[in-house]
Parts: structure tokens; C-alpha cells; sequence
């Protein structure tokens, strides 16, 4: 049994935003913390109070996390970034709202006093009878807010019991402090309800001292405890009013927390083995089947995220094709007009959407990889519409000559059909290394819908209805957002945008396999009529290639770009420290190296194809955690800790680009470690450097560490394993959402008036559809048994501390 919190995230957009640029804008960014780290880093978008990102992610946390925060910045190249505001969101609002929270959220000012974090470590007790005397012993703290230059803090301790105060010594530059101080109170003058105030602040020589954070404790309820020890989290003074309420913009966001409680594989085996006979070769088309049942239950709101699950679901067990084979007929016989094909988004849609997003991202990086960068590159001005030309953007032609409007659209036609021309090539070409079950699945729909439209006036159907999925769904979309698709690192400026916005509507009209529509409605596109003719004969020829290759042709070459649902693959270049039982460091220690995760190792060379490699297997990695930025200078820094053969740990030292390609490593290391046994619970988060730690300053090269480690907290990634079990339990939790909309749909289905060899049949799959509704209360009692279990577990807990 696994208990996992996934926090859905989409960043959507913003508005009314200030202006913080001289030119009367703003290039604003979020940074997306959680418990004040930082996790994700959006796209710059550049000149503009009102952004759009639309950038999505689900982040599996660990189930302690409090808060999830929104800081909105504008970034600046000459100077350090503005801060224009945040939005913080706790973890309880996020759970009183499963459905998830969708809306305008203001932006509010950040007060230094409310930007703490880290925890501190107290024991504090009551001693003697008369006089009875409060004690309180400050041991460390840990993961404090970095509120000084140089990447760390000078902590103090302050507490305050009665109107009397004590303090500890200062700690220099440690954001991870050791103590070890005790102070006393006598307790008989003070009223009951005094309570103990254990602050954290950060001594300045010059300027006024910064609040760190505070711990307040009722002692009435710790006179009858006697003791209490612990690690208690350190929470901001009372929120100030905002003087600046309303007026720095509003954020859009979609947050949804799911928290999961994922029961061993054989609690999922009765519902993932009923699911699979659903789509099965048994179906007879007449009577209802439980993936009609789940297709007319599922609402508009949840059908993108129970398509996904149940694609995903079905490619774990080989039946990706049967079952979008079962949603495609299910999608024709409720279709009477062609024209209206999968234009809806209707389950069939939305499935066959996530799934060529999970079985086709590698192939839709080889395909479009080459020409997006290529066009980021050259970054050249590109426009058509006369409307819109921008004689200044196009720059000049010789003696300083300005281009005429008809020269721009000129040289914008050529480079478009230069594009064009190459992505054509590249899909014509990708025939040879399209994904095995992306062409069973464009066979299968290319002859399903033949067979529902034979007629000679509908022979384009079958064609155009590949195409609104390749096409419109997948090319397109991927075209004009090569971020949200991970083929680029950042959003494109707005010249580049314009570009591919160009090239995407060129290749939506080869899609719809008809270039009189679009030249009607876009006049200005007939330039580009003659390419776009050309390439909806290149596209059915490629089409027709396609869906009638034999799946045994180039299997070498298949097999190699087919899907691989079990594996999990990273590489890169990246900047690489290692040390074994140095001390540190050299005044530049990171040199370039070709970084591949694969199931079993890490490994790094100087070169991509370097024969001579060196390697960590992943079974002997203890830790995988961040380093603090004063260590190296760099706020990017991530260390791999792992045990040599002879028992010694060894230290690897990676220093990312950005703070998403950070986190992207951390996630992709921490999923292929996740069932390794000899893991840390501590570490270190500095480097020991001369004689001594940077963090908590221990002198002892062996100390544990000062901080815990953070195994929990991982970004979903499109390459990311398929995970069985967490699919079927996300099935069922829809399934017993939908129980009794099923219940009634298929009470309604069923027709009495049948005869006795039909209503056999009725009979037959009536025992199939209640099998599910028993599947589904077994999984509801064990979930029940298992909540129960947890409760008793909690409730002997708390009587064990009472005595």
C-alpha cells in the first residue's frame, strides 16, 4: 500500500499586471514553490501586462507539505528581477474543494515577515514542584529563509515567556544552526494562558534584524505532559493588510490535489481483467458494454483526465488498439454526418488526443525537432497579412533601403514554403519510424470510418479522419506551443510565435485536405496555395502508406522507436562535480559531460558517443537532494550521494541551467531510486570545505547531516514508466463517482421486449456489468478496511503520548 498526493498545476495567465519596464510593460514569469521551494520556473513572456502561459504539470509531494505559492516576477537582463507579487494557497483549501479550484486569484504584495520556512528543534519541559520552572532547550533548526547576500542567514533564537526574554548566541552564515542552549522561567507568577514564544530571526550589524519565524506553545497543556520534544515548523507573525490589494493583477489558476491510497496490485486485478474483456474480440455491437456505460457517464469536466488514465491503463496490458478500435465504432454509430467526425470532444477524442501524446512523443520530437529549432535560430520576420506587415521589423535591403510591403510578403512566402517544404519531407519520411502502435491505431480508425462511409462522395473521409488527429491534434498544437510539448526549453519571442502560428494554419489546411475553404476565409494565404496542394498529395500519400504497411516491416527500426512503457530515459549535457573523499575545491570544479539515466545506471562522458564513460548504479544511490547556493554560487546545484564497494560514500555534483531543468533531474533520479532500501534520512546540504560543513558548520566529516531528505517530491514527466496500479485506482475513483449514473444509463439501455435468445445475450452481459459493480464494492471495502487500519494506527499513537 502507497499513499501519494498529486497537485494538478495549470498556470493559465494573467492580468492587469503593473508596469515595471520604462517602456510602459512588463516581461513577466511565475516561480512556483511549495513550502517555499522552488519546484517550476513558466517561460518568460515577453511585453505585456496580460500574459498567457497555459503551461501544465502534476507534482507528486509528499503528504507533510502546508503551502503552494505563485510568485509573479519580471525579469530585467541588466539588473535583478522585479517582484510584482504572489499568490499562496494552503493545503487545506486545496482539499476542501476535490473538485479542484479553477479562478481569478488576486496578486498580493510579498511581506519579507511572512516569507518563512524551516523547522526548528525544541525540548522543552517542566521541572520541580515549588517553584516549578519552565524549560525551554534550543537544539538546531534547519531549512531556514536565506535573508542576506550571500545566500544564507546570521539565526538567533529569541524566547518569550511572561514579559521576560532570553537569547542565544548568533550563529554566522548557517541557515542549518546547532545551538544546543537552554533557558528557564519560573512558572507560578504567570496567568495560564501565557504562552511560550519561540522566535527565529536573522541579526543584521546595520540594518533592522529580519524575522526568521516563531513557535507558540499552550503551557497549560504542556504542565500535564510534563515534556515535549520534537521538530515543530516555524509559521509566520499575523498577515499585515496589503496596501496594495487589487492593484498588481490577478492570476488565473487550475488546482486540483488528489490524494491517493494505491492498494496492492491484486485489489486491481478483478476490475483491470473486467476492463480488458470489455474491449475484447467477444463485443457484439447490440447490446451495451461497459465502456459505452463509462463513454455516456463521463462529464465534460473529467473526460481528459479519465481518457488519459484508461489509455495509459490499456497500453500496460497491450490493448491500447482494441480499445480505441471499441471507442471509434462507438463514435461512428452515433455519427450521421461525416463532416462533424471526432470534431467533439468526446471520450474517443480525448482518449486517441492522450494517446498519441504517450505512445507518440518520441516520434513527434524526431519529426519537428530539426525544423522548430531551426526556426528559433533564424528567428526571421515572417507575415502575410498585409494587415499586419511591420515595414520596421523587416529590416532593410541594401544602401539602407526600407522593404516595401510587397517584398516583406515576398520573402515571407518563400521562407514559409522553405518550412513547409521540409516538414512535408519529414512526415513523408516518417513512415519508416512511426511507433508500431500509433499506425495500429491510424489503420484501424482509416478502416472503421471506410467502413461506416463506403460511399464514393465521402472518399476523403477516412483520409481527413487521420489527419484531425495527426494534424489538428498533435502537429499543429505542437507547432505553435513547442513548449507545452517539451520540444523547446522556452516560449518563442513574438516574431518566432508568428511564424509558427504561419506554419501551423498551413498545416491545418493540408489536414483538412481543402485549401478553397482557407484561402476564402484568409485571402492573404493564397501565396501559399500551390505548396499546400502539394502537400495534401504528399499527406494522403503518406497516409495510404501508412495505414497499409505490414507491422512486421522494418521491425528492427519499429522496435526501436516503438513505445516503451517500461523504461525511463534522461541524457543531456550538463555541468558535473565529483568527489570521493576529497575535501573541496577547485576555484572552478565543474567541467561539461554527456549525462544518460537509463533503468539501471548514470552514466557520463566527455562526448555523447564517448566509448569510455564512467557510471553509478542506481541500486547504490542513497540520496539525490539540492545544495545550497552559497556552496557553488549557483542556485541550480544538485548532489547524487551514493555507497563504493568499499563501504565509502561517494558525491556527485550536477549544476543545472535553470531551476526546471534542476528539478527535472531530481524528479527523473528520485522515480528510478524509488524502491532502492538503503536510502539516507539526512544530509547535507552544503559542502564540507577546509575542516568543516558550510551548512551547520559541524566539524565532523561523518556527521548524518542537518537537514532530511526529500524523496517525496517528483514532476510528472511524459517519459515517466507506466504505473498500474495508480491507473486502476484513479479508474476506480471515477467508477465509484459514476456508480449510480451507470446504474441508470444502463437500466435504461436494456430492452425487455427482446426475444429469448437475445435477452440470453442481455443476461450475459448484465452478469458482466454487475461483476463491475461488485468489483467496485470490494475495492470500496478494502479502501475502508485500510482507512480503519490507519485510524486505530493514529488513535494508539496518541494514547501512547497521553501516557
Amino acid at each position: 500500500m502507497a499513499k501519494r498526493n498529486t497537485l494538478f498545476i495549470r498556470i493559465v495567465e494573467g492580468k492587469n499586471l503593473p508596469i515595471k519596464d520604462i517602456t510602459g510593460s512588463s516581461d513577466p514569469y511565475c516561480i512556483v514553490r511549495i513550502d517555499n521551494e522552488a519546484i517550476i520556473r513558466t517561460a518568460t513572456i515577453w511585453k505585456t501586462l496580460s500574459p498567457f502561459w497555459g503551461e501544465e504539470y502534476n507534482v507528486h509531494l509528499p503528504p507533510s507539505f502546508h503551502t503552494i505559492s505563485f510568485h509573479v516576477l519580471d525579469e530585467d537582463s541588466l539588473s535583478r528581477d522585479d517582484v510584482i507579487g504572489k499568490v499562496s494557497i494552503n493545503k487545506e483549501a486545496l482539499a476542501a474543494k476535490p473538485q479542484g479550484l479553477d479562478g481569478w486569484v488576486n496578486l498580493t504584495e510579498i511581506d519579507p515577515d511572512e516569507e518563512v520556512q524551516g523547522e526548528i528543534h525544541l525540548q522543552i519541559s517542566v521541572l520541580g514542584d515549588i517553584p516549578r520552572i519552565l524549560r525551554c532547550q534550543v537544539l538546531e533548526a534547519r531549512d531556514l529563509a536565506k535573508k542576506d547576500r550571500n545566500g544564507a542567514s546570521d539565526p538567533f533564537v529569541r524566547v518569550r515567556y511572561n514579559c521576560k526574554t532570553h537569547e542565544s548566541a548568533v550563529i554566522k552564515k548557517s541557515c542549518y544552526p546547532r545551538w544546543n542552549e537552554s533557558f528557564e522561567f519560573e512558572l507560578d507568577d504567570a496567568p495560564l494562558d501565557t504562552p511560550l514564544s519561540v522566535e527565529v530571526w536573522d541579526w543584521d550589524l546595520v540594518s533592522k534584524n529580519d524575522f526568521l519565524g516563531k513557535v507558540l506553545f499552550n503551557i497549560h497543556r504542556l504542565q500535564s505532559a510534563h515534556q515535549e520534544e520534537g521538530w515543530f515548523r516555524l509559521v509566520p507573525d499575523k498577515p499585515k493588510h496589503s496596501q496594495h490589494e487589487g492593484t498588481l493583477g490577478s492570476l488565473r489558476l487550475q488546482l486540483r490535489l488528489r490524494d491517493e491510497t494505491v492498494l496492492p496490485s491484486s485489489h486491481y486485478q478483478p476490475l483491470t481483467e473486467l476492463l480488458c474483456q470489455s474491449v475484447g474480440p467477444h463485443l457484439n455491437g447490440n447490446w451495451p458494454d461497459l465502456i459505452m456505460l463509462v463513454d455516456e457517464t463521463t462529464t465534460a469536466e473529467s473526460r481528459q483526465e479519465v481518457a488519459s488514465n484508461l489509455v495509459k491503463l490499456f497500453l500496460g496490458q497491450g490493448l491500447a488498439k482494441e480499445f480505441l478500435d471499441v471507442l471509434f465504432k462507438l463514435e461512428l454509430d452515433k455519427t450521421s454526418e461525416p463532416n462533424t467526425l471526432f470534431r467533439s470532444n468526446s471520450l474517443a477524442s480525448k482518449s486517441m488526443e492522450s494517446f498519441l501524446k504517450v505512445a507518440g512523443m518520441q516520434y513527434l520530437h524526431r519529426l519537428l525537432g530539426p525544423l522548430i529549432n531551426r526556426i528559433f535560430e533564424e528567428k526571421k520576420y515572417v507575415e502575410l497579412d498585409p494587415n499586419k506587415v511591420e515595414l520596421k521589423e523587416a529590416g532593410c535591403t541594401g544602401l539602407h533601403r526600407v522593404h516595401t510591403e510587397a517584398e516583406v510578403i515576398q520573402q515571407s512566402t518563400s521562407l514559409l514554403q522553405s518550412y513547409l517544404s521540409e516538414l512535408l519531407h519529414a512526415i513523408v519520411q516518417s513512415a519508416s519510424y512511426c511507433p508500431v502502435a500509433l499506425c495500429q491505431a491510424f489503420q484501424q480508425l482509416y478502416q472503421c470510418v471506410n467502413k461506416r462511409f463506403p460511399e464514393p462522395e465521402y472518399r476523403k473521409v477516412k483520409f481527413i479522419a487521420v489527419t484531425s488527429f495527426l494534424c489538428l491534434r498533435f502537429i499543429s498544437p505542437a507547432i505553435m506551443s513547442p513548449k507545452l510539448f517539451h520540444l523547446r526549453e522556452k516560449h518563442a519571442d513574438a516574431r518566432t510565435s508568428r511564424t509558427l502560428l504561419l506554419l501551423a494554419k498551413a498545416i491545418q489546411t493540408i489536414g483538412n485536405l481543402d485549401t478553397l475553404t482557407c484561402c476564402s476565409k484568409e485571402p492573404w494565404m493564397v501565396p501559399l496555395q500551390p505548396a499546400i496542394q502539394l502537400g495534401i498529395t504528399q499527406l494522403k500519400d503518406f497516409i495510404s502508406r501508412l495505414v497499409s504497411c505490414d507491422n512486421s516491416e522494418d521491425l528492427g527500426l519499429q522496435q526501436r522507436m516503438s513505445l516503451q512503457c517500461g523504461s525511463m530515459e534522461k541524457e543531456g549535457f550538463i555541468l558535473l562535480h565529483r568527489t570521493k573523499d576529497k575535501s573541496m575545491l577547485m576555484t572552478s570544479p565543474f567541467k561539461k559531460y554527456y549525462v544518460t539515466l537509463n533503468k539501471d545506471t548514470l552514466s557520463y562522458a566527455r562526448t555523447q558517443h564517448s566509448k569510455k564513460s564512467s557510471f553509478i548504479s542506481l541500486p547504490r544511490i542513497r540520496a539525490v537532494e539540492k545544495v545550497e547556493e552559497k556552496s557553488f554560487g549557483s542556485a541550480n546545484v544538485m548532489q547524487i550521494i551514493s555507497s563504493r564497494d568499499n563501504g565509502l560514500v561517494e558525491k556527485l555534483y550536477l549544476d543545472c541551467k535553470s531551476v526546471n531543468e534542476l528539478n527535472q533531474w531530481l524528479s527523473a533520479l528520485r522515480k528510478a531510486c524509488s524502491h532502492n532500501t538503503d536510502t539516507m534520512s539526512s544530509y547535507h546540504p552544503g559542502i564540507y570545505k577546509g575542516d568543516r560543513w558550510s551548512c551547520c558548520h559541524q566539524k565532523d566529516k561523518a556527521d548524518p547531516g542537518c537537514d532530511k531528505t526529500k524523496h517525496g517530491v517528483t514532476l510528472q514527466e511524459w517519459y515517466d514508466p507506466l504505473d498500474p496500479d495508480l491507473e486502476s485506482q484513479l479508474i476506480y475513483r471515477h467508477l465509484i463517482g459514476v456508480r449510480q449514473a451507470m446504474r441508470k444509463k444502463y437500466q435504461e439501455m436494456i430492452k425487455p421486449e427482446e426475444d429469448d435468445r437475445e435477452t440470453l445475450e442481455g443476461e450475459k452481459k448484465l452478469d458482466g456489468v454487475t461483476r463491475l459493480f461488485s468489483v467496485l464494492q470490494d475495492l470500496q471495502n478494502s479502501h475502508t478496511a485500510v482507512e480503519e487500519e490507519e485510524r486505530l494506527k493514529n488513535r494508539n499513537f496518541l494514547l501512547e503520548l497521553q501516557t
